[in-house]
């Protein structure tokens, strides 16, 4: 921004607590949360917006973070992987050895977790289709729509 021009001051609260900063408004979502305030459990992959690793929640949608300017933010809830630090599929993900390398599991957790909450974990075909913006490079498939089955049909307690 040019000289005398202030940064806009964007207040976003992030997996329950209160983030107050002045960022430039080019700035996304998914740099902010992991240069500024140190939440790196959300992955930056492509950075183009296909490939789902750093998909989070705003307001209770999913959201890719690489493509969501930071000051959009303003007013908003932000949930991220470290937001659903006891959420079941964590450990249906681990049980169900859901993840190789473990790079686009906390995209897949979080589009999960919204897909289990919205009813959408019905079928597995339905599974496959609310989450085919995820993607896996290590081919881990089968196994993520295990671990989403179990939970979504509450076997996982």
């Amino acid at each position: 921004m040019g000289p005398g021009v202030r940064e806009p001051t964007t207040t976003v609260t992030v997996n329950g607590a209160r983030l107050v900063a002045n960022l430039d408004a080019r700035v996304t979502l998914l740099d902010a949360l992991r240069d500024r305030f140190g939440l790196t459990g959300t992955k930056k992959g492509c950075d183009q917006g296909t490939c789902g690793s750093c998909t989070v929640l705003v307001d209770g949608r999913r959201v890719l973070s690489c493509l969501t300017l930071f000051a959009q933010c303003d007013g908003r809830q932000v949930t991220t992987i470290e937001g659903l630090a006891d959420h079941p599929l964590r450990a249906a993900f681990i049980k169900h050895d859901a993840f190789q390398c473990g790079y686009c599991t906390p995209g897949q957790i979080v589009s999960a977790a919204a897909l289990i909450r919205e009813g959408r974990a019905g079928r597995d075909e339905d599974i496959r289709e609310y989450m085919s913006g995820n993607l896996c490079r290590c081919g881990a498939y089968p196994r993520i729509l295990a671990a989403i089955r179990e939970v979504a049909s509450g076997a996982h307690a």
